[in-house]
């Protein structure tokens, strides 16, 4: 019974993390389609770099948000499917779609943990800072294998965290600003994760990425209230904590941070 119990709970509590992305994205209008620090960031090109695309290849967006992937990589393949759990993202990602002329995109809502495309169906599948936000992330990266074609690419970039203390605080401080905010993995766990769907690791790479505090925290809509007591947990972390996310502050105001992106290109043969 108690084996029972616990996979209820286990999957009511996916069930639940899930609605919260519904409602924190759904509510968040264009604002990921218009973001600056989502649309214009040396990654989008770096992914396209990575993947050497081929104008005869399929390729799927998981979590595609505002659709910054998608309109990078549709000039360099047949078609792209981009996909999200989230139908008024979706529609906003669309609209931006209609308004660069693509053709060659289309949106499909979608469960990045139980994808509903065929086996083998692209030759391309990405996922861009977004799998912080899935309750299982070893089923999204097995779905992604069963779509993925032999030979097929699968370029993924999330945030990352380091391992013990610091990385249970980044994530504290990540839930506390967007309680759609499942858990950011370290390094480690991606590379396991990955090499136990059977993923050759080809490539990895990381880099820093700023966040303004004003902004980081517009986008989840916090409250002033709730605004003002991170910036006083943020401020008043260890310094080692501090550290690790290069707090740019005052010892008053909170004016921004940074964390670490990995990017990884795996293929399946």
């Amino acid at each position: 019974m108690s084996s029972f119990v616990s996979d209820n709970a286990g999957a009511a509590s996916d069930d639940a993390a899930k609605d919260r992305v519904r409602a924190q994205f759904g509510a968040a209008g264009d604002a990921y389609v218009r973001s600056a620090g989502f649309a214009v960031a040396a990654d989008l090109a770096r992914m396209v770099e990575l993947a050497r695309p081929l104008p005869t290849d399929r390729l799927l967006d998981i979590a595609t948000g505002g659709g910054h992937v998608a309109v990078t990589f549709a000039p360099h393949v047949a078609h792209v499917i981009a996909s999200d759990l989230t139908p008024e993202i979706l529609n906003h990602a669309a609209a931006y779609f209609a308004e660069r002329g693509l053709t060659n995109v289309e949106t499909a809502l979608a469960d990045a943990e139980a994808l509903p495309f065929r086996d083998d169906a692209f030759e391309i599948v990405t996922c861009r800072i977004a799998p912080h936000h899935f309750p299982r992330p070893d089923r999204f990266v097995a779905e992604v294998a069963r779509v993925l074609a032999p030979g097929g690419r699968f370029v993924l970039i999330d945030s990352t965290v380091p391992e013990g203390d610091a990385g249970a605080f980044i994530n504290r401080i990540e839930t506390l600003r967007d309680p759609s905010h499942v858990r950011s993995l370290p390094v480690s766990e991606w590379e396991a994760l990955l090499g136990a769907a059977g993923f050759r690791v080809d490539h990895v790479e990381s880099y820093r990425k700023r966040h303004d505090f004003d902004d980081w925290t517009a986008r989840s809509r916090m409250s002033s209230g709730d605004k003002a007591a991170l910036a006083a947990l943020v401020l008043s972390a260890p310094e080692s904590l501090r550290e690790a996310l290069q707090v740019e502050g005052d010892g008053k105001r909170l004016l921004g941070f940074s964390d670490v992106k990995w990017l990884f290109l795996a293929s399946l043969h």
